[in-house]
């Protein structure tokens, strides 16, 4: 493995999945296998620490000779995660950065899941030049978000847990690609639970584009096209990757 700074390990954490990788930071692509481990039932700190371990193991990458970035599912400030999508409530108000630097004996960038993927998109794909606002969402577990004006992003944005009228639950439950799993839900079905999410956005925020990543997204054809919006909608370049890839990126910014 490289020991300057051309590569970096990208680690993303999701409510199903923690995925790794080893990243060349100049064409935005993973030159490793993408390693992947289930997420532990209840995903408690320790548990998760113990797959993050896992997949540097596996990737061979377990010292500190390459930067690490780390993404995780929830509102990151200061190191400190203020959320917990799909993960142990003890995540809640807890010292994520520190914990993990501890854990794994190095230094880390840690951030939100969604919004390292939109930093890859920014620096290496779909939203790559874009002028004016992009909206990335990923649809998987739940819907991350995020928001990225004159490829600046605005971190923690959470627009998966808006409020629908008169309803209990929110965006990402009724709208999540879990949502269709779980109520075994067709492609047209499913889309019109996306139309209204996304003509909700685009009222909102009145985007310059939408850009959908998540696992789902390599799957773009069966339900973009049945989408009727004003703003223009297209997949993730770096699809699912696009957490490892971001992850990787901010750990040498």
């Amino acid at each position: 493995m490289a020991t300057d700074l051309t590569r970096a390990v990208g680690i993303d954490i999701g409510g199903t999945g923690i995925k790794g990788g080893v990243v060349d930071l100049a064409a935005g692509d993973l030159v490793t296998d993408r390693i992947k481990v289930p997420t532990p039932p209840g995903a408690e700190p320790e548990q998760v620490l113990a797959a993050v371990h896992e997949v540097l193991s596996t990737l061979g990458v377990t010292d500190d000779a390459m930067p690490l970035g780390v993404a995780f599912p929830a509102i990151v400030k200061g190191g400190r995660t203020l959320s917990a999508a799909n993960v142990s409530d003890k995540w809640i108000g807890f010292e994520a950065e520190k914990f993990f630097e501890d854990g794994l004996g190095r230094g880390i960038h840690f951030a939100n899941d969604a919004d390292v993927a939109g930093v890859a998109e920014v620096r290496y794909g779909a939203a790559k030049g874009v002028d004016g606002l992009v909206l990335l969402t990923t649809l998987g577990t739940g819907i991350g978000t995020a928001m990225i004006n004159d490829g600046n992003l605005i971190p923690n944005t959470e627009l998966g847990h808006l409020q629908r009228s008169d309803h209990k639950h929110d965006a990402e439950y009724y709208a999540a690609y879990s949502a269709m799993e779980r109520e075994s839900l067709s492609w047209k079905k499913w889309t019109k639970r996306l139309q209204w999410y996304y003509s909700h956005l685009e009222f909102l925020f009145s985007p310059d584009l939408f850009i959908v990543g998540g696992g789902v997204s390599k799957h773009a054809d069966e339900f973009l096209p049945l989408l009727d919006l004003r703003t223009p909608i297209v997949p993730a370049v770096h699809r699912n990757n696009a957490g490892i890839i971001g992850a990787a990126a901010l750990a040498v910014s």
